[in-house]
Parts: structure tokens; C-alpha cells; sequence
């Protein structure tokens, strides 16, 4: 498992000065400063659940797949989840609130694991984090307090990236039943605190969409020179492209946007760069084949979908299989090509944009396979650019459809390619 913790003591005093003291030193320019604009629509949103008292899911999603899950109890919020970075999330948080669980969490998750500890998240429509915590209380591996501390903190960061996020869709998932309950965090308060956070970055004048990005040193011998021996030592260690900025702060026990700003004139500068790296990888995968509930012995034509993104292959099944449709949903691209040659779809969507193996591969071996090709291969894309089409219809492509996922644009194209005999 990962660890964020590093950093030996002394050498956490000494860097945790330098990141104060520079923070104060430096004055942000204007340039310096995103904009940053709070959606009131989604804050509106949920306070329209609240008002009726709305138990389920809220899902929210923009057009390259990032999801976010709130989980709702008769308005209020119970948990959240998704996003960029959600199993750094929480990591972070059980390193910031339960350090002495966050020291054993590879023991812990590989013995969860062994004994299948009935963390499945598709089954239960439950995220594994909230289940992992709620476990842990009843054991009393650790307190309620410190269990609410971190979903606190989660909805906090979620929220956040949620009302900053431009483009967003959401979704609603009703649930009847009574949930286990850690605590309810009130949409009111939830609100106001993403409110003063939002005060803060606006007062420090950086920009706030960096801090899911990871600091490397780009120019070392430019940073030593511009350092003491002691500081560049340590930040040799910590800006090793492995840690975000809010995995930094949580380590060094800072704000940050103070963390964000103390950097902010090595990265200006050139001495140290922002690369995008990836989440941490989830203990609890989710399953990879979301079936229909159509018996395979059904006449009807059957469709597939491949999309890393739980919630489309779950749209599209709803939407599917509620049209008198059969329905295979695969979300991990790597296993595509064999479950699609033991299913043998009359019709295959495919997400353009995938990690590991994306739809211009999967397409371009689909069609060398004598049972596909000429079967209606149907790219689900966020992009509609001439060059990204025409390298689509060179692998092989039949046609196109652009996201969200819209019902009638679906079933025309189904139409289209699955004409009535």
C-alpha cells in the first residue's frame, strides 16, 4: 500500500518551517490567481433534496468520465466519494484521523481481502470506504469520532471539487431502505464550510485546480542553488512525483493552500513542474461484467457496452434492457475482446477514451476477428473533432455518439444499425 509517511522527524520540522515561512514571504500576484466560480445550481440542488427529504444516491458527472457519489439520508449527506483521486482521499484522511490503523492498512486489507470481508460495492450499492469505517466502530478498531472526522472531511473535499467542476450532469439512484448511519452531515453546514475554503484560495490568490497534481523537481542543480543544503535534501524526497498537493499537506500537517503557495515560485519558475499522476490502487475493485437480467435464452438482440465508467454501462443497461433489449456491460477494457467473443453482441458500444486499452485498439482488433466484422461498432465519445472521428472510422468504427449518454440519441443509432428484418 502506499505511504505517505516519509519524512523522519527532524526533517518534518525543518520543511514544515520552510513551507510556513515562504508562504508568508511570497505575495502572489494577480497572475498567479485562476478564477474561481462556485456552481449554485448543484448548491441549490441539494438543498431541493433536502427539502424533500431524498434518501439514494446523487450522482454527479462531466464529460471525461470523473464521477463524484453522494450518498443522501432524508436530505442530508451520509457519505461522499469519486472523483480524481478517491482511494488518495482516503488514505489521506485515515493518515490525518487514524494513523495507527493508517500504519497497518496493508495487513488489514490483504486479511479483508482473504476472508472476503463482503465489501462489494456493486452488490450493495454501498462505496468500500464508508463500509471499511463502519466495520472498524463496531469493532471498535476505532472510535465513532474518528470515523465521522474522516466523512467530514471527504464530503468537505468532494463537495468542493464538485461545485468548481463546469460541465456536470447528475443522476439520481433512489434507495428506500435504512442505511447503517456514522453520522449526517447537513447540506446547510456542508455548504458553508466549501464556502470558507473557497474564502481561503480566493484570499491566497493561487489557483485551486492544481492540488489533485503531483510537484516534481524539474531543474535540481537551479533549486540547489536557490536552497539551503537541509531544505533541498528534503524536498528532493517529497517532490518525487508520487504525493499531490493534498497529499503533501496532510504529510506535513499544513494547509494547503499554504503548501500550494510556498511552491508556487519554484513552479513559476521553472525549477519544479505539476504532472497529473494517477489514483492509488482501489483494495475493493468493483466487479468487471454488469449483466442483464434478461435470460440468456431471449430472442432479443443483444448489446454491449464497454466503458470504464461504472455509471455509463449501468445508464446504458437501464436504458437497454427497459426497451426490450438484452445487455452486457464491460468496464475493464483489458478483458473487453474476450467477453465480447464469448457474448457475441448483435451491436457493440465502445468508449473512445479508456486507461490501459482504448476504443481505437479494442476497435481495430474487433474488426480483424471474422465473427465482428460486421458487426456495428458504435464509439461513445466525449470529443467530436473531424481527426478523432476519421481515426475511428479508419479502426473501424460504424458511428458515433457523443456524451452524456442521451436516450433518444442511443436508441436512434440502435435503430439505425439494428433495422427490423
Amino acid at each position: 500500500m502506499h505511504n505517505l509517511t516519509t519524512i523522519n522527524p527532524i526533517e518534518f520540522l525543518i520543511v514544515r518551517q520552510f513551507f510556513h515561512e515562504m508562504a508568508y514571504q511570497q505575495q502572489a500576484s494577480p497572475a498567479r490567481q485562476a478564477p474561481i466560480v462556485m456552481d449554485s445550481r448543484k448548491i441549490k440542488l441539494l438543498h431541493t433534496l433536502k427539502q424533500r427529504q431524498f434518501s439514494g444516491q446523487l450522482l454527479w458527472t462531466v464529460s471525461d468520465q470523473k464521477q463524484w457519489i453522494f450518498y443522501l439520508y432524508k436530505g442530508s449527506i451520509r457519505y461522499a466519494t469519486g472523483g480524481t483521486h478517491p482511494v488518495r482521499r482516503w488514505q489521506r484522511n485515515l493518515l490525518a484521523y487514524c494513523p495507527r490503523m493508517y500504519t497497518q492498512l496493508s495487513e488489514i486489507v490483504s486479511k479483508l481481502q482473504e476472508i472476503d470481508a463482503g465489501i462489494n460495492p456493486v452488490a450493495k450499492n454501498e462505496s468500500w470506504e464508508y463500509q471499511l469505517l463502519y466495520r472498524w466502530v463496531e469493532e471498535e478498531k476505532i472510535t465513532r469520532e474518528q470515523a465521522v472526522s474522516i466523512i467530514k472531511a471527504a464530503i468537505k473535499e468532494v463537495l468542493l471539487d464538485v461545485v468548481l467542476a463546469k460541465d456536470v450532469t447528475h443522476q439520481f439512484k433512489p434507495e428506500p431502505l435504512t442505511p447503517k448511519l456514522l453520522i449526517l452531515v447537513d447540506v446547510d453546514q456542508a455548504t458553508t464550510d466549501v464556502k470558507l475554503l473557497l474564502q481561503s484560495w480566493l484570499k491566497a490568490k493561487v489557483s485551486f485546480h492544481i492540488v489533485n497534481r503531483s510537484p516534481v523537481i524539474k531543474e535540481p542543480e537551479r533549486l540547489r542553488q536557490n536552497t539551503s543544503v537541509d531544505i533541498y535534501n528534503i524536498l528532493n524526497n517529497l517532490l518525487n512525483g508520487r504525493k499531490t498537493l493534498r497529499d503533501l499537506a496532510v504529510q506535513m500537517r499544513q494547509d494547503v493552500v499554504q503548501i500550494t503557495r510556498s511552491l508556487l515560485p519554484y513552479i513559476e519558475s521553472g525549477m519544479v513542474e505539476l504532472i497529473t499522476i494517477p489514483d492509488l490502487p482501489n483494495p475493493f475493485p468493483k466487479e468487471s461484467i454488469i449483466e442483464s437480467s434478461i435470460p440468456s435464452e431471449a430472442t432479443e438482440p443483444l448489446i454491449a457496452c464497454v466503458d470504464d465508467s461504472i455509471l455509463v454501462c449501468q445508464t446504458m443497461k437501464q436504458l437497454l434492457t427497459t426497451t426490450g433489449y438484452q445487455f452486457v456491460g464491460v468496464h475493464e477494457p483489458l478483458r473487453a475482446i474476450a467477453i465480447l467473443l464469448n457474448r457475441r453482441p448483435n451491436l457493440i458500444f465502445l468508449d473512445l477514451i479508456m486507461p490501459n486499452a482504448n476504443g481505437y485498439e479494442i476497435c481495430t482488433q474487433l474488426r480483424k476477428l471474422s465473427c465482428f466484422q460486421n458487426t456495428p461498432i458504435v464509439m461513445l465519445t466525449g470529443l467530436d473533432g473531424i481527426v478523432d472521428q476519421v481515426r475511428a472510422r479508419l479502426a473501424g468504427a460504424s458511428d458515433f455518439v457523443t456524451k452524456p449518454i442521451d436516450a433518444e440519441k442511443i436508441l436512434r443509432v440502435i435503430n439505425r444499425h439494428l433495422e427490423p428484418e
